[in-house]
């Protein structure tokens, strides 16, 4: 069951998703300019996962990674892109993550109020579901090569939580975090075209970093199969709570423009 705060939250963010939806539909109608789907699932690793709620002498700091292995979880992702005007676009990404796996900690844990039996089955549950909306503007538009630059609106929903036996304790995060964006693309011959984009932004306690590399070969005017690598890299570290993750993923894309 959802909170009245995470009803709140989540019909804001539906809200903000079809608002983008609107605006980019509106748009592409008044000026039929280009839209980009861009669909692709695949297999990340967690390479690093390091725990502690709260980050002080009452939190265990624990690695997910160590306990529950590198993997691997299953990686979606599907972004929406319409440049609408001659230079100017809007670009909608969904990029949910999660998994829940069985572990056992070797010592005692105190993690968001409880304590954890070291040698004892437990459920650890983690959650980094990733929602943005963005906005960018293409700096150059030539031939073979283009680059976009703009900014993110990411909408964080995460959860870590642990429960063994009657015994549960859970930390979620739900927030907005502002990202800088860059992508571009160089055509290498008639249908082969590589990538790379970049949503990311560091200083202060923390840091989020999400920059992928893709390889597309185009099956036809609109349709193109590629290989997406991608590298998740970010945490916190307040009072409140310290979580640093590092996820590898590789990908198959389906991409289609019209």
């Amino acid at each position: 069951m959802f909170t009245p705060n995470q009803l709140s939250f989540h019909r804001l963010t539906a809200g903000l998703v079809l608002a983008a939806l609107i605006s980019a539909h509106s748009a592409y109608a008044a000026s039929a300019n280009t839209v980009d789907i861009r669909v692709s699932g695949g297999n990340s690793f967690q390479q690093r996962n390091d725990v502690q709620t709260p980050n002080t002498e009452m939190g265990t700091r624990f690695s997910l990674a160590d306990t529950v292995g590198k993997g691997p979880v299953i990686a979606k992702r599907i972004q929406l892109k319409w440049q609408f005007k001659e230079r100017h676009g809007l670009r909608v990404l969904l990029a949910p993550l999660s998994y829940t796996e069985s572990i056992e900690f070797e010592q005692p844990v105190l993690f968001a109020g409880e304590s954890f039996l070291a040698n004892e089955p437990l459920d650890a549950t983690y959650k980094f579901n990733s929602w943005r909306i963005g906005y960018y503007y293409s700096l150059i538009q030539k031939e073979k090569f283009s680059l976009d630059v703009g900014g993110t609106l990411k909408v964080r929903d995460a959860e870590i939580s642990l429960k063994q036996g009657n015994n549960t304790s859970d930390k979620e995060d739900l927030g907005f975090v502002p990202l800088l964006y860059v992508a571009g693309k160089y055509s290498l011959s008639e249908r082969w075209s590589i990538g790379a984009d970049l949503d990311g932004l560091a200083g202060g306690p923390g840091r989020a970093i999400d920059l992928g590399l893709t390889l597309d070969y185009a099956l036809g005017n609109s349709w193109a199969l590629g290989f997406d690598l991608r590298v998740l890299d970010g945490g916190a570290d307040v009072e409140e709570v310290y979580n640093f993750a590092l996820f590898n993923s590789a990908s198959v894309a389906l991409n289609f423009a019209f």
